[in-house]
């Protein structure tokens, strides 16, 4: 049986503060629809810490729901950025950087052109859309997502500087 490490105090610090700067980072970019650099984060918080990436992610999702109330809007982001953690832990570990480079926006902009349809089961599900009606919301909201994933592809050539500036200040291999 393997024994379950411990989150150290440090950790449970750093996370919470990371956590927090998902949220600055969506609140300072809100009159600009659609474009943050949440994607660009997760992406960072995932390379360098892996499984554990999911804490200040969720961190994030709380503290959203705190601020802005948690009403039927909030419940897919519980599994959405998931998905983007996701889609980075699918990358191998030792991927070349200047592959990196390029697949890491990739992956951003994917999960932005996705954000909608990812979306669209839990609004099927709250307001009993049938299939017609769940892929007219996702039509209709097409345009925002590929606004979405514009924003997510330009902040996504962060992703590896950050990365590797993270992995220096925090000295320590996650992997």
């Amino acid at each position: 049986m393997t024994k379950r490490k411990r989150l150290t105090t440090s950790e449970i610090v750093v996370f919470a503060m990371l956590g927090a700067l998902l949220l600055i980072g969506k609140i300072l970019f809100e009159p600009l629809p659609n474009l943050h650099p949440l994607a660009a984060f997760i992406g960072v918080y995932t390379i360098v810490y892996r499984a554990k990436a999911l804490i200040p992610i969720y961190v994030y999702v709380v503290l959203q729901g705190l601020i802005t109330g948690f009403n039927v809007w909030w419940i897919p982001y519980t599994y959405i950025w998931t998905c983007l953690w996701a889609l980075f832990m699918l990358v191998p570990r030792n991927i070349p950087q200047k592959h990196a480079f390029f697949l890491y926006p990739v992956l951003c902009a994917l999960h932005g052109i996705l954000f909608g349809t990812l979306y669209a089961p839990a609004q099927a599900i709250m307001f009993g859309l049938d299939f017609s009606g769940l892929v007219k919301w996702i039509i209709a909201g097409l345009y925002f997502d590929l606004i979405h994933a514009g924003g997510n592809f330009a902040t996504g050539f962060l992703v590896l500087p950050l990365s590797n500036l993270l992995k220096k200040i925090t000295n320590k291999s996650y992997r």
